[in-house]
């Protein structure tokens, strides 16, 4: 069975943990760099991303991380909303105006709170383009919730889904990032797509396709 660790600093930890559950993994609540030991996948949730990225470096998961999800080919590490701000390399000049601590490991920029405050929150259809599907588009109905936008992607990063016309989610190597709360709906696929990536990964000449 699969172990995937939930960083359960700040957020929407149990969220995560239960959609984890119902697909039949073993999710791994992640506080530290002992609790982050023998897992095979990192979900970072949503929350305030500048009191994640601090609490990370103080209890050295940040570099820890970066180490093991480097490149895009190493641990696959699964990023919602905050956990999408965390993952890219650059947030702008909100960055510096905050000092926010990023794990620079996606080649993006994002901005966040693009969609507004929490009382701007909505739900909206997106499609999404995964890999391994490129005739078919994944449509789900998920939440935004004082959601990001990722400005511009570049170098081996791609665009998945968009809504009106701004990026909401992107992928790079093993390295997904959304900008919405899927773990607040009762749909699973983009976990499912998740997960068979981490799949993929232990034993790529037996794995199924991906979704």
């Amino acid at each position: 069975m699969l172990r995937i660790g939930v960083l359960g600093l700040q957020g929407d930890v149990e969220e995560h943990m239960e959609m984890l559950r119902r697909l039949s993994a073993t999710p791994v609540w992640v506080k530290d760099l002992q609790s982050f030991k023998g897992v095979q996948a990192l979900v970072i949730p949503g929350g305030e991303s500048t009191t994640i990225g601090k609490l990370m470096e103080e209890t050295g998961l940040l570099e820890e991380v970066r180490k093991k999800a480097r490149g895009g080919k190493g641990m696959p590490v699964f990023g919602t909303c905050a956990g999408a701000i965390l993952l890219a390399k650059s947030a702008g000049k909100q960055q510096k105006q905050t000092g926010q601590k990023l794990l620079e490991l996606v080649d993006m920029q994002v901005d966040r709170n693009a969609f507004g405050r929490q009382r701007e929150s909505f739900e909206a259809e997106v499609e999404i383009q995964l890999e391994g599907n490129k005739k078919k588009k994944l449509k789900m109905n998920v939440p935004f919730i004082r959601a990001p936008v990722i400005e511009k992607v570049s170098g081996n990063c791609r665009a998945i889904a968009t809504f009106e016309n701004r990026i909401v989610a992107a992928q790079e190597g093993n390295l997904l990032a959304a900008c919405f709360h899927p773990e607040l709906t009762e749909d699973t696929r983009l976990h499912e797509y998740f997960l068979e990536k981490v799949r993929r990964q232990r034993t790529p000449a037996t794995a199924t396709p991906l979704l």
